[in-house]
């Protein structure tokens, strides 16, 4: 069962490309739903802010890094001053940044990695949960990756950080199911979107891109798991392409 989302108030970070982009504009084309989106790439944020508003969606837009708490803070401010309410956080912002042989990754691109991806997800739900509670519903969505799940080479400190959203998503769904709450771990596979430009070493898919998972499909699993009724809730959602293996260890 599903219903619309008509009036109801998303929050999206990480929308000038990819994804979230996707999920953004499929909101606004369907049911108009109002958003409160912010993206560190300020060019693309203003596309994505335009298309919503040209569906018919009201739109709060604003340059932001996630890494930051004043961003969930922000986000969070928005929200309650131009909807007063929240239904929906979805915490797609991260990204490898930089995949390489263990010894050729510092300590500061793995603290970059782990903060982009593990703790800015942390930060956001930390700051959005007791507006959840208050209202006594709510969903939350983060995004992990199938290198949670699966080994490759060179991506050993991004695939520690998603098993950490893995772990955090899990127990926070355990924590807030009882109060009507439900939080739901993405999981994609390899897609070309932005997410190799904004990475040093990892390179564009090769693959058939017609049996490939592109961002439209997770902007509609994305969208149906909001649109499930008062009751249901999507765990957890692997979202892969034909066209890659994710077989083995």
């Amino acid at each position: 069962m599903s219903e619309s989302l008509k009036g109801k108030v998303a929050v999206i970070s990480g929308v000038g490309s990819g994804f979230a982009k996707a999920t953004a504009e499929l909101f606004a084309r369907t049911d108009k739903v109002g958003l409160v989106m912010f993206d560190i790439d300020e060019a693309g944020l203003k596309a994505t802010a335009a298309a919503c508003e040209t569906a018919g969606s009201k739109v709060v837009a604003f340059k932001g890094d996630v890494t930051k708490p004043e961003t969930s803070v922000r986000a969070l401010k928005e929200c309650m001053d131009h909807f007063g309410r929240v239904d929906f956080l979805i915490n797609y912002a991260g990204g490898a940044l930089k995949v390489a042989p263990i010894e050729e990754m510092d300590d500061a691109i793995n603290r970059r990695i782990i903060d982009l991806n593990l703790t800015s997800a942390i930060m956001s739900c930390r700051t959005f949960t007791p507006q959840f509670k208050k209202q006594g519903f709510g969903k939350i969505i983060n995004v992990s990756s199938a290198c949670d799940r699966r080994s490759w080479p060179g991506w050993s400190v991004y695939s520690a950080a998603k098993a950490g959203v893995n772990a955090f998503t899990k127990c926070l769904y355990t924590e807030l199911r009882p109060l009507g709450i439900a939080v739901t771990l993405l999981v994609p596979g390899g897609s070309n979107t932005g997410f190799q430009k904004a990475a040093v070493g990892v390179n564009k898919f090769e693959w058939d891109e017609s049996l490939a998972v592109r961002p439209e499909h997770f902007a509609d699993m994305v969208y149906q798991t909001c649109a499930l009724t008062k009751g249901g809730c999507v765990s957890e959602m692997l979202v892969y392409g034909l066209a890659q293996d994710v077989s083995g260890f």
